[in-house]
């Protein structure tokens, strides 16, 4: 019989004393924490609280693994505990189920020997949630490393060959409107190419590198920083596509001094290409002003601002939230040229229309090409969120077409590869604007392997960048 949680009357402690528990775990429950119950953005707050910890090297490396990791692998680990559990995951203590999805994940996909993750994880439930629990925790992890990851799998997931969506859903511990949202964009671009729908052996690579780390990639930004002088400084690769990019070979990106003056920041390279693609295409007539229609944070800004100021244009970045369009301004600080950041909703913008030679907008979207970055977002976002994101993708699109010249040009770009985010958004609201959709590729000779175009579709397991979608319309 199982034992029993208990009740207990001491209160849990969020931010218990590190002391009493191994000081590593105790940074991830705490991240974990405020991740579930404050909605709080993980690769924000692991970097504080393991500076509040006074974590280094191996430990800060090892406290970083195992929250991403936990986040990446949440779906997985729950179906695993509510196996080896007689009671459902909603009547277990939410301090409680983190603290086993901890224990499980080290047991089941880190070098940590069985004993020492149950006895860590006990410990830890002692300190953080009460003696009480420790019974109910204990015969959990217990159960739990009586089996290997494989042949969980094999006992929590759905046959493939009945279900492959539900199979590869918790296999892959992504939810199931995310795999099928994935399957339909790849076999559409498949078929793009006049190949047959993409296999489910294919889905199943881009969620497997979709659950691997990211490498930590720098923009060296025009105008303040070169990018080979960056690689040789700090004995990192350069970028394989942009010009800008430097892949640094480990993950404290934050420390370099030019990171922290902003000459150089950490930008994936498809974020780069993005902004490299809408610079490079041809425009007749002046090219003086360019927008960033949706800028914050402000990374896609930098890179444009310091192109733009190679060539004599001037950047305005708007966003509507204040905060954001703040960090675009301190974004922009030391960039070259005439630039000027405002807070304003690219649907009522400040400005008068046909007034841009080329804009940018990075439309608001469910994220679902930087999943590998930011783990906790596929637990986030639902099937809701694509349809009231896809109205508003279609008023900014909208409000973009309107606000650039005859002969400029629009970037419309996502880091969701979801159909309803991207083809269709554009085909929609180009059906009203005299447009010409300009092939991508062209622009783009460094990247192999991008389809039949015209759009630029980049995937994490075909390329190794997110992501990304880019459409470029010329008006006519």
């Amino acid at each position: 019989m199982e034992p029993s949680e208990g009740s207990g009357n001491r209160p849990v402690q969020w931010r218990a004393d590190r002391r009493a528990a191994d000081p590593v775990r105790m940074v991830a429950y705490e991240v974990l924490q405020a991740v579930t119950e404050e909605q709080a953005y993980s690769n924000l707050v692991l970097p504080v609280v393991i500076r509040e910890a006074e974590l280094q090297g191996r430990d800060a490396a090892f406290a970083t693994n195992l929250t991403y990791g936990t986040l990446r692998w949440q779906g997985l680990l729950d179906a695993v505990i509510a196996s080896a559990s007689s009671r459902p995951l909603s009547e277990v203590d939410p301090h409680v189920l983190t603290l086993l999805r901890l224990g499980a994940f080290q047991m089941m996909f880190m070098r940590v020997p069985p004993h020492a993750a149950v006895a860590e994880t006990v410990q830890l439930t002692r300190v953080v949630a009460g003696e009480s629990r420790t019974k109910f925790v204990n015969a959990i992890m217990r159960r739990i490393g009586e089996r290997s990851v494989d042949e969980w799998i094999a006992l929590v997931s759905p046959d493939a060959s009945i279900d492959p969506v539900a199979h590869l859903s918790v296999a892959q511990s992504h939810p199931q409107w995310v795999v099928r949202a994935l399957q339909e964009s790849l076999s559409a671009w498949r078929r793009n190419q006049g190949q047959p729908a993409a296999t489910w052996m294919e889905v199943e690579d881009l969620l497997i590198t979709n659950n691997e780390p990211a490498d930590v990639t720098l923009a060296a930004r025009p105008g303040r920083a070169d990018a080979g002088e960056i690689a040789r400084r700090y004995n990192a690769d350069p970028g394989r596509y942009s010009p800008y990019a430097v892949t640094l070979g480990f993950g404290a990106p934050s420390e370099l001094p030019e990171v922290r003056s902003g000459d150089v920041g950490v930008q994936d390279e498809g974020s780069q290409l993005v902004a490299l693609a809408l610079s490079r295409a041809q425009l007749s007539g002046p090219d003086r002003l360019w927008l960033d229609m949706a800028a914050g944070p402000g990374g896609k800004a930098a890179l444009l601002a310091g192109i733009g100021a190679e060539r004599g244009a001037r950047l305005v970045a708007s966003d509507r939230s204040e905060h954001r369009a703040f960090l675009v301004a301190q974004t922009l600080a030391g960039s070259p040229g005439d630039h000027v950041t405002v807070v304003a909703d690219g649907r009522e913008g400040p400005w008068s229309p046909g007034v841009f030679d080329r804009i940018l907008l990075d439309a608001p979207c469910t994220g679902l090409g930087v999943i590998r970055r930011r783990p906790e977002s596929r637990w986030r976002r639902s099937t809701a969120d694509v349809a009231a994101l896809a109205g508003l993708q279609r008023e900014l699109l909208t409000s973009a077409l309107s606000a650039v010249r005859v002969g400029g040009i629009v970037g419309y770009a996502t880091c969701s590869p979801h159909l309803a985010e991207t083809e269709i958004v554009v085909d929609d609201v180009c059906a009203g604007f005299p447009v010409e959709r300009i092939d991508v590729r062209e622009l783009l000779p460094e990247v192999s392997d991008l389809g039949a175009g015209p759009d630029l579709r980049l995937w994490p397991h075909i390329h190794g960048t997110d992501g990304m979608y880019l459409a470029l319309l010329r008006r006519l």
